[in-house]
């Protein structure tokens, strides 16, 4: 059996005994079924991963005693921050997670024009906390001992004006040029990904006035999640840690 994975909030240290957070006791204690005496392996957020043993299990806390600590850096060399117009449901979920896995270290969740999801703020800010917990399963899963940040969702505009020394990207199906036309080295990137129905004439003006470059992905008009997660792969293939 694979020893699981799982996330801790705090800074850990070795040689000391900890309590799981509430929601990794649940799934350790509950999901899983773990008790005294098995394994797990946490991280923190530092790119350290600790060996553990759990000493005390129940469905409601889990006790650890953490024995090892070392490094182990699984990010890309591409510093990638993805820049979403909210899609509905569970495309938008979807997209964080499989970004995550691919190596975007910062999502922010955009409001557009064409944008089809109609929030107020509390109910914004609950996404955004469930969007994190995803974000932190994704790690978990694919071994990634950093956290990307899930940014406060803002506005196409605001993001778009943003000071930035990134190459900044948006996909535009009548552009001239192709990710694998783009000059190497890049070592950061912001990458556009608009909502179904795309950008309005002038939003996509407003993109070229803060300096965004046009790419074109292929001959075939994909979905706003397929699109994100196809750009993300070829920049990490072309500059990144894939392939």
């Amino acid at each position: 059996m694979r020893i699981p994975r799982i996330y801790h909030p705090a800074p850990l240290t070795v040689g000391t005994e900890i309590h799981l957070s509430d929601d990794a006791a649940n799934h350790v204690g509950r999901v899983l079924r773990m008790s005294n005496g098995q394994q797990l392996q946490l991280f923190d957020g530092t790119n350290q991963v600790f060996n553990a043993e759990i000493t005390e299990a129940s469905k409601k806390a889990v006790k650890v005693y953490i024995h090892q600590g070392e490094l182990s850096d699984h990010e890309s060399p591409l510093d990638l921050h993805l820049g979403q117009v909210m899609s509905r449901g569970e495309k938008m979920e979807f997209t964080i997670q499989k970004s995550v896995e691919l190596g975007v270290n910062t999502i922010t969740p955009l409001l557009s024009e064409r944008c089809g999801v109609k929030l107020d703020a509390e109910r914004l800010e609950k996404k955004r906390q469930q969007w994190r917990k995803i974000a932190i399963s994704a790690c978990e899963q694919c071994g990634r001992n950093q956290i990307p940040e899930i940014r406060p969702i803002m506005s196409l505009e605001a993001w778009c004006a943003e000071s930035d020394n990134s190459l900044k990207l948006n996909l535009h199906p009548r552009a001239s040029q192709s990710i694998n036309t783009l000059p190497l080295p890049v070592e950061k990137i912001r990458l556009l990904i608009g909502p179904e129905g795309g950008l309005s004439a002038e939003e996509i003006e407003m993109t070229a006035n803060h300096q965004f470059t046009d790419i074109l992905l292929g001959p075939r008009v994909l979905r706003t999640e397929t699109t994100a997660l196809t750009a993300i792969t070829a920049l990490q293939v072309r500059f990144g840690d894939l392939g």
